[in-house]
């Protein structure tokens, strides 16, 4: 599993995007009208939207306080320190678990079946390797003070007690977090979007016209803080 993961970690940026578009086959539904009435969508409409907001809270929260250098050298696994404070004090890998909640709730904010049945399980164990091979390095270079670490914190499960003090006793940096998440951020919001209103007509109450405008001004403002981020990014004004 750890030469399994060393491969993936070469392209787990490409991974999101790839998951993203698979979210568009088509798939029998993961709540029916049949099983669970003509107010089927807001289950998945309302329970999707929780979880994947929550991925992304989990992933702000993260960067903006104690943000990993864990990108890789030489599309290798690569760590310049080990970090055990901030998000990475209540749970191992954060960011991969963000993303986790990220997928599986767009997954089923589309009402996917197929999605949240096959695709999350496989997505789930290439994740599993990458983490693998991560911490066989980190064990390799740090030695007894990362199975320290790993004794006291969970791999994939937070630890939900003691957030508010974590959060309390550091600078929340909320311009990195938007720097570093700029990206994902606008095809997270541009899918979101596109899912409410192309897979749910009862929203915009059958108008076509209506959707496509909504649809096309939605993207727009995603482009606009698309590009104000990438701007205050370029031109220096604001600092990871």
């Amino acid at each position: 599993m750890i030469q399994i993961g060393n491969f993936f970690f070469k392209y787990r940026n490409f991974l999101f995007i790839i998951l993203y578009l698979l979210l568009f086959i088509p798939s029998p539904p993961l709540f029916g009208e049949t099983r669970f009435g003509p107010g089927h969508y807001w289950i998945a409409i309302i329970s999707g939207l929780s979880i994947t907001v929550l991925g992304q809270l989990i992933r702000g929260g993260t960067i903006g306080l104690a943000y990993i250098v864990r990108g890789g050298k030489d599309k290798k696994v690569y760590a310049d320190g080990l970090v055990t404070e901030g998000i990475f004090d209540h749970v191992r890998n954060p960011l991969y678990v963000g993303n986790i909640l990220m997928l599986l709730g767009v997954g089923i904010l589309a009402n996917s079946l197929w999605y949240t049945v096959i695709v999350m399980p496989v997505f789930l164990f290439i994740y599993q390797c990458i983490v693998l091979a991560e911490e066989n390095f980190l064990r390799n270079k740090f030695g007894e003070s990362f199975n320290e670490y790993t004794r006291k914190v969970h791999r994939w499960i937070p630890k939900v007690s003691g957030l508010g003090k974590t959060f309390g006793s550091m600078e929340f940096k909320w311009k990195r977090w938007l720097i570093k998440e700029y990206n994902t951020q606008f095809v997270w919001l541009c899918g979101i979007v596109l899912i409410l209103l192309f897979k749910y007509p009862q929203l915009t109450n059958g108008d076509d016209s209506f959707r496509n405008i909504l649809a096309t001004l939605f993207v727009l403002l995603f482009a606009g803080y698309y590009f104000g981020i990438r701007y205050m990014k370029k031109s220096g004004r604001w600092v990871a």
